[in-house]
């Protein structure tokens, strides 16, 4: 999205929230919708590594009559494909090396993504190392980043940019204990020129702020949300008063 892009060129930051269909019920949804009408987000990423009941659509469709918030799918496999969001994270798992979500499902998934009329947004997909294994890193078969590796980790990246992927995404995984080190935010940060999204582990403002300060374009919560009613108006709050102090310099 050029939203994401211009927002790297201007240093401002975004929020996102995950809805993983399995795990969000509608009056759930509807609740957390009426929130963000006092506390903005920027965009709303719908799926997860392991969906079972695919309701893609109806989660759609209920953001749609709530908010004009854009929508990007975040998807496990071709079957989470729903043409009725705004983008797609394209997701290569360069931090892998099981070859079908480096290349296989990409495949699979390309022409349906080339009927779809989606915005296709090719992603370097990081896991990180969060103290606990997630279902991402069982579901693919891979490692991921150690956590206290910011090397590993800026070469991956940079690997990823001179492939020509458009956005890194270093994902601690739902449910982590620990969120993405600022080190390592910083040097993916030194190493790349694109858009650097982060997710996982961020449960309170000051490790949102920490991340925008090491360098990430867009933080992304989704259990953290559910289990904190107080998280989403500090997380809203920080972008905003971030994104002020950007337009004061």
């Amino acid at each position: 999205m050029t939203i994401l892009r211009s927002n790297r060129l201007s240093g401002r930051k975004a929020l996102a929230v995950l809805l993983d269909p399995d795990k969000i019920g509608q009056r759930a949804l509807g609740d957390l919708l009426d929130r963000t009408t006092e506390y903005p987000v920027d965009f709303f990423l719908v799926g997860g590594s392991l969906v079972t009941d695919y309701v893609h659509k109806e989660v759609i469709a209920a953001i749609r009559r709530q908010s004009d918030t854009p929508i990007i799918l975040f998807p496990g496999n071709p079957l989470h494909i729903e043409s009725s969001a705004d983008a797609v994270l394209f997701l290569s798992l360069i931090s892998g090396r099981n070859p079908e979500f480096l290349i296989g499902q990409h495949v699979i998934a390309a022409p349906l993504l080339k009927r779809s009329g989606l915005e296709i947004l090719p992603t370097g997909y990081m896991l990180v190392d969060s103290g606990a294994q997630t279902t991402v890193s069982y579901i693919s078969g891979t490692m991921p980043i150690p956590h206290d590796k910011p090397s590993v980790a800026a070469c991956t990246a940079m690997a990823g940019e001179m492939l020509g992927l458009k956005l890194m995404y270093l994902d601690a995984g739902s449910g982590a204990r620990r969120a993405v080190s600022t080190d390592m935010i910083a040097a993916v940060r030194a190493a790349v020129d694109l858009p650097i999204i982060v997710g996982g582990g961020i449960r309170s403002g000051e490790k949102a702020y920490e991340a925008f300060k090491a360098g990430t374009d867009m933080i992304v919560v989704g259990n953290g949300i559910e289990e904190d009613p107080d998280l989403l108006p500090q997380l809203s709050t920080v972008v905003r008063e971030f994104n002020q102090s950007i337009v004061r310099i």
